[in-house]
């Protein structure tokens, strides 16, 4: 393949319309760390001499008449088109399918969340709604996925530093995907500009191995610290797709190693020894910015959302993608900024400045959701997330403050603090 052949290949699959006409869409992928009760350590998939959560969702599964697909981990096909699967540290991922409406998609996440965390508890195993296991050190969490991909990734990120396992085995997310608007160009731009503000506004994870790591997100900030050739922030002005494509270039290709195992930008691998479209697909798969283009925008840059609050970011994220919200909210983001990630995830709305923009950003962004109407965003859905905007946002608070003021003291900390350097 050539890089022109590349870039066409990202217009058209990544930041073309995955579906062309009809309504909109929204999806959300939900994350849950499994803690036992009894421990406050993360709880395996398999074990049998302590709480384990594949049992746990094989009851749901009979009970709801969910389909079980067998693998490395299995996998459950829920009645309504979710899915139900484990990352690598074990955590669970519900991901919903594609819906035409924010209230669908509350629905699709409540029928499949509420019944697993009431059913895991039952079993002595808390589904945290938080944005990393705050409590377990890394060597606590083995990798519990195995296969080529997650080996190859594991070694590549243990030779950059620690945050790598972290991320993979003890983080936790809520992602949410949404249809390009109509300008794809202004949309990727405010997404990006918009990600160090929504990072700060649902921040969820200031614990870390039973102490305070002075961070809003210690997720966000391992991400930072992960691989800056495959995290970070993107956008900006001109063609998306080209920019993606220079940093897709550059990234390390760590799917596909050369003799040797040496592990070269993409770049310089479809330079010197013609990479495959299967190994350019594979190679996307591995990065992970802050908005990820895949026919629709995949926002990744907020901490796992407590279920009760799931319609404040679908709401913020749907206001954002009508004209209006879009077109006001271009207006007062300043450029995407990396840099800007790391001070969000470390001070978060206690900085004064994040704050102002990320109260006025979420008023933008539900008067767009208002404007959109209830077809889109239902009144019950608009309404939560105005609460979350009173409740924290114009409090410049976020549940990091609510965890941080609850948890600290709780747990000693097994290894040495090194956080956030």
């Amino acid at each position: 393949m050539t890089e022109a052949e590349l870039l066409a290949d990202l217009r058209e699959v990544a930041f073309g319309r995955l579906v062309v006409g009809g309504p909109p869409r929204i999806g959300a992928e939900a994350e849950l760390i499994p803690i036992d009760v009894a421990t406050g350590r993360v709880a395996p998939i398999r074990a049998a001499d302590r709480p384990s959560t594949l049992p746990v969702l094989r009851r749901v599964a009979e009970r709801l008449g969910w389909r079980e697909e067998e693998g490395d981990a299995p996998k459950f096909h829920t009645s309504g088109g979710a899915l139900v699967a484990y990352e690598p540290g074990g955590q669970i991922e519900v991901s919903t399918p594609p819906e035409t409406s924010v209230h669908a998609l509350m629905e699709s996440l409540q029928e499949t969340v509420l019944p697993l965390r009431d059913a895991a508890l039952a079993a002595g195993v808390r589904l945290l709604e938080e944005g990393i296991d705050p409590v377990s050190t890394i060597t606590e969490v083995p990798l519990q996925l195995g296969g080529e991909r997650y080996r190859l990734m594991d070694q590549h990120f243990a030779r950059i530093g620690p945050a790598g396992a972290r991320m993979m085995r003890q983080t936790a997310s809520f992602q949410v995907n949404i249809d390009w608007a109509d300008d794809v160009a202004l949309h990727w731009r405010v997404l990006n500009a918009a990600a160090p503000f929504l990072t700060a506004i649902f921040a969820s994870s200031p614990l870390y191995r039973g102490a305070d790591t002075g961070a809003q997100s210690f997720r966000a900030l391992t991400w930072t610290e992960l691989d800056p050739g495959r995290t970070g922030v993107v956008g900006g002005t001109g063609d998306p797709a080209l920019a993606y494509l220079r940093f897709a270039l550059a990234a390390p290709a760590i799917l596909t190693p050369t003799p040797g195992g040496a592990i070269q930008p993409f770049g310089t691998l479809l330079r010197t020894a013609g990479a495959t479209r299967e190994d350019w697909r594979a190679h996307l798969t591995t990065l992970f910015p802050e908005v990820r283009p895949k026919g629709y925008a995949e926002v990744r840059c907020i901490d796992a959302v407590p279920a009760q609050w799931y319609a404040a970011p679908l709401a913020l994220l749907s206001g954002l993608a009508h004209p209006e919200g879009l077109d006001a909210a271009a207006a007062l983001l300043p450029a995407p900024d990396a840099a800007l990630i790391v001070r969000a995830a470390r001070r978060g709305l206690r900085d004064a400045d994040i704050a102002e923009t990320a109260a006025e950003l979420f008023r933008i962004a539900l008067e767009g959701a208002r404007l959109a109407g209830e077809g889109w965003v239902d009144t019950q859905s608009l309404a939560t997330a105005r609460d979350y905007l009173d409740r924290y946002t114009r409090r410049r608070r976020a549940p990091a403050d609510e965890i941080r003021e609850q948890g600290v003291g709780l747990f000693s900390p097994a290894e040495p603090l090194d956080f956030c350097r």
